[in-house]
């Protein structure tokens, strides 16, 4: 939004003048570190377990962890308060942070970026009622001797590409990627969950995808309805076997999947399952998430 205000570099700047170096790493080379937050009632949800999961990708890459992640967290912190006079009563917004090396390899003068703009609800709040339509592609999941799972990161050519044939197959579709052993791997930009009325929820082998906060919270509300959890590697054709399957990332927080690759998944409509859980989510924030999407999807 352009009156809205960001965080870039340790100043405070005008949303419209965001902009970064042709020769930062991050636009040379796609090396960005990110996450994306969302608000409930107007403050950051689950923000430490975001930043959590943006120090262990510091780590990883040998950056400033523990100084970039404080200053990420402040900014964080002041974001709402700085653009609280431009929140709707009852809407939320993204957050998302970003962090590239700057112009050096070394992350010398490093690029750090905090940013929002109001949840994009009319992308998917016809989607908690009539779900989500999906379709395995044949672009794989980057192997993880190219960089681990864990990393989150913004080279994403693969879930552009992934999306793209995913379209040509059907005009609304979501694509699900696999890894490079043929097994479920993850959706673009979203976890993939199964539910099995004889397993539970079964989710890919966490060492295999990125470590979603939003899953987590799923885990911790299914835990809590006696609905056991387990990791397992997973084929398509078991994924088409499902009685349930969900799509859970932090925008979105849990969408069902009711079609795969052109044929139901259960009885093709949104089940008990998903409608148990995203219950137990809205009375754990107290929002009523999908009666939120579909109250701001035309803004």
């Amino acid at each position: 939004m352009s009156d809205s205000v960001a965080y870039f570099n340790g100043a405070w700047i005008p949303n419209a003048e965001l902009a970064i170096s042709v020769q930062d790493l991050g636009f040379v080379l796609g090396v960005t570190l990110t996450e994306k937050l969302r608000t409930f009632g107007g403050r950051p949800y689950l923000a430490e377990a975001h930043l959590a999961r943006m120090r262990n990708s510091l780590e990883i890459v040998g950056w400033h962890a523990d100084r970039l992640c404080d200053e990420a967290g402040c900014a964080i912190d002041e974001y709402m308060t700085r653009n609280a006079s431009l929140i709707a009563e009852g809407d939320d917004w993204n957050i998302s942070l970003f962090i590239t090396p700057g112009k050096s390899a070394e992350a010398l003068s490093p690029t750090v970026c905090v940013h929002g703009y109001p949840i994009p609800f009319h992308q998917w709040a016809h989607q908690f009622v009539q779900g989500v339509e999906a379709v395995i592609v044949d672009v794989r999941q980057v192997p993880t001797n190219c960089w681990p799972a864990e990393l989150k990161c913004r080279s994403r050519m693969h879930y552009y590409l992934a999306d793209r044939h995913a379209l040509k197959a059907s005009p609304n579709a979501r694509a699900i990627l696999l890894d490079q052993d043929g097994y479920v791997c993850e959706g673009s930009t979203a976890n993939v969950i199964a539910y099995f009325a004889n397993r539970g929820l079964v989710t890919p082998r966490i060492e295999k995808v990125l470590p979603g906060v939003s899953q987590q919270v799923i885990f911790d509300l299914a835990k809590r309805m006696g609905i056991t959890h387990q990791e397992s590697d997973l084929q398509p054709a078991d994924l088409s076997q499902a009685d349930e399957v969900f799509f859970a990332s932090t925008s979105i927080c849990l969408l069902p999947v009711v079609n795969l690759d052109g044929l139901p998944i259960g009885s093709g409509q949104p089940g008990p399952i998903f409608q148990k859980l995203l219950a137990g989510w809205s009375e754990q924030v107290g929002v009523d998430i999908a009666a939120q999407a579909q109250k701001f999807a035309i803004r």
